[in-house]
């Protein structure tokens, strides 16, 4: 791929990323002209707004996807891992602020995707409980689901943290909490 197209198709997913998730009715042509290329360039590459979306998601995945292997989840010590992880994926959640659980409903080869990525995590979270950096006596799912809000909030509410210090305030509130 050309350089300029390379550019092009960058422009088009993030700005489609970001006018999707704020309102999933969005048309290719208002993407593209927010994206400041010809609509005619994106119809080229996508053969409709669900084409789009396919690769906006696959996208986010890949990302997601990355950052799991570079946050060495079951090889570094607990902490660190974890800190690596929240500070990698929050920048990704802002780069590609759609919620994946969408597409998960309408793509099932995303939602494995999705699905290995969250038993990744899991397995991990399970690590944390064993070495006795969180409790073992939580709800199944309850420390899945408050990293993943908090993780999401730092992302998309506390938007002027950068994220060395975001991650550091998530893994503080995450492995102390807030008293």
């Amino acid at each position: 791929m050309r350089a300029d197209a390379a550019r092009n198709l960058d422009a088009v997913l993030l700005t489609g990323a970001r006018l999707l998730a704020r309102d999933p009715a969005t048309t290719m042509a208002a993407i593209a002209a927010a994206a400041g290329v010809d609509r005619r360039t994106v119809y080229r590459r996508f053969a409709s707004r669900e084409a789009l979306l396919s690769a906006v998601y696959t996208a986010k995945l890949d990302a997601s996807e990355a950052v799991l292997d570079a946050a060495r989840l079951m090889e570094a010590p607990v902490a660190i891992a974890l800190h690596g992880y929240v500070e990698s994926i929050i920048p990704v959640s802002r780069r590609w602020p759609l919620d994946v659980r969408r597409m998960m409903k309408e793509d099932p080869e995303a939602e494995q995707r999705a699905e290995a990525q969250r038993g990744r995590l899991e397995t991990f979270l399970r690590r944390a409980a064993d070495e006795g950096l969180i409790r073992r006596d939580l709800p199944a799912g309850w420390a899945m689901a408050l990293l993943g809000s908090m993780v999401d909030n730092m992302a998309h509410v506390f938007v002027d943290i950068e994220p060395g210090p975001a991650a550091d305030l998530v893994v503080t509130s995450f492995l102390h909490g807030a008293g």
